[in-house]
């Protein structure tokens, strides 16, 4: 006998720890995911009741498996009652009665990356990839994943529903890839996974400037791909996410405004979130290739370790920028390096650069940001108020709104005193 209250609360701890197992394993054995969402919730419930009273089994995965399974198949056979298709109802229990209750720790593993590849298919909408990986594979409600998206409850529930559905009715198998494929497939449940980060790095809107709930999740969810399935760019991603959560605590003010990188107290500087960040940079760039998660991760391994922004190895980050460029080339990473080499060579040399991307990043508040900063270092006042204020239109965080609306007032203030 164990007490109630005891195990009650280990319990809890097991569904916090193990439920994403379970799940996996479950959907797999039944290729239902509200079944088996059903069931893994009646099978922990079970627990409660009976280990308190007949003990804690010996491997509780594969105890709370065996007893999803067994409701499964009690749900079933209820349903076979209503529905004509039996034949292939029967040959689903079968297989379930069939299945071996007794599971490996290698079984468990790939079931939980079969999970997160049929979450993260390429057949999905991005926005529902997201959306179920966040509820089957890393366990947060439907409420809590639209409060973090800013939509409505009922907006994000029907992307879960799509989502289950295409599964089902494309019949997206639970499988893992074979070796051509697996790498492609690695690639987008990667590209999730920093989507999911970047979201609660900084958010796209709403009054917070981060949110450590969703980047915590992808971190953790970036431990599991890095465990599941190793592979370099999984350990650049991983590195990358830990260097910039390192510095969460320094980013904001007490009151929730936005401390840009180089006026940070670097003292606040999660330090072992970067030794391990460079445990997994080093297993990254021992892989071949290097990829582009690497490379960020190599790009702000360099702000982790500089005492300072102007100590900043700035042509060592240039030379990584023009490698990442041709990695993975996008407008926006031309953007961040010609930040670096203002950094380099002066704000007139970098506005040249941003100068060539304003066709192309014209609604991103970031450009007209970082314009406005290259064009007050570079004491052109007036040119630099105009771009903040194009910055406003794009912003839609309110700490983001705020440092923007402090950089106007500067700027009004520079020039009513060079006007008297």
């Amino acid at each position: 006998m164990i007490p109630s209250a005891e195990a009650t609360s280990a319990i809890d701890r097991l569904f916090r720890a193990e439920h994403g197992r379970v799940l996996a394993t479950v959907v797999r054995l039944v290729r239902d995911f509200d079944l088996a969402e059903d069931v893994v919730q009646e099978a922990f419930i079970a627990a409660i009741q009976q280990w308190p009273k007949d003990g804690w089994p010996g491997n509780p995965v594969a105890w709370l498996v065996s007893c999803a399974r067994f409701k499964a198949i009690d749900s079933i056979r209820r349903r076979t009652r209503m529905q004509e298709s039996e034949r292939e109802i029967a040959g689903l229990i079968a297989e379930l009665e069939a299945s071996n209750h007794d599971l490996s720790e290698r079984e468990i593993q790939d079931d939980q990356l079969r999970l997160i590849l049929a979450c993260c298919h390429p057949a999905l909408d991005p926005q529902v990839q997201v959306a179920l990986t966040l509820r089957e594979v890393c366990g947060l409600t439907t409420e809590e994943i639209a409060a973090a998206f800013l939509v409505a409850p009922a907006t994000m529930a029907q992307r879960i529903v799509r989502g289950k559905a295409k599964i089902r009715d494309a019949k997206i198998p639970f499988r893992i890839p074979g070796v051509e494929e697996l790498p492609r497939r690695i690639e987008a449940v990667l590209a999730v996974c920093y989507l999911v980060f970047n979201e609660g790095y900084s958010a796209s809107a709403g009054p917070l400037h981060t949110r450590q709930d969703l980047s915590g999740e992808a971190i953790r969810l970036g431990r599991l791909l890095c465990e599941l399935c190793p592979d370099g760019e999984a350990f650049g991603l991983l590195a990358l996410m830990l260097l910039h959560d390192s510095r969460r605590e320094a980013r904001t003010t007490s009151t929730g405004d936005v401390v840009l990188l180089q006026e940070q107290d670097r003292s606040r500087w999660n330090r072992d979130a970067i030794r391990e960040a460079h445990r997994w940079l080093a297993r990254a760039m021992a892989a071949e290739p290097i990829g582009a998660y690497t490379i960020q991760a190599a790009i702000s391994a360099l702000h982790a370790d500089a005492p300072s922004a102007e100590r900043t190895d700035w042509r060592q980050i240039v030379a990584w920028y023009d490698a990442l460029i041709q990695a993975a080339p996008s407008p926006v990473i031309a953007l961040n390096r010609a930040v670096a080499v203002a950094m380099c060579d002066g704000p007139e040399a970098g506005l040249a650069v941003v100068e060539t991307l304003q066709a192309e990043l014209a609604d991103y508040h970031l450009l007209h940001a970082a314009r406005g900063d290259l064009l007050r270092r570079a004491g052109r006042i007036a040119e630099a108020a105009a771009a903040y204020r194009q910055a406003l239109v794009h912003a839609y965080q309110d700490p983001e709104r705020r440092l923007l609306g402090r950089r106007l007032t500067e700027l009004s203030e520079i020039q009513a005193s060079t006007a008297m």
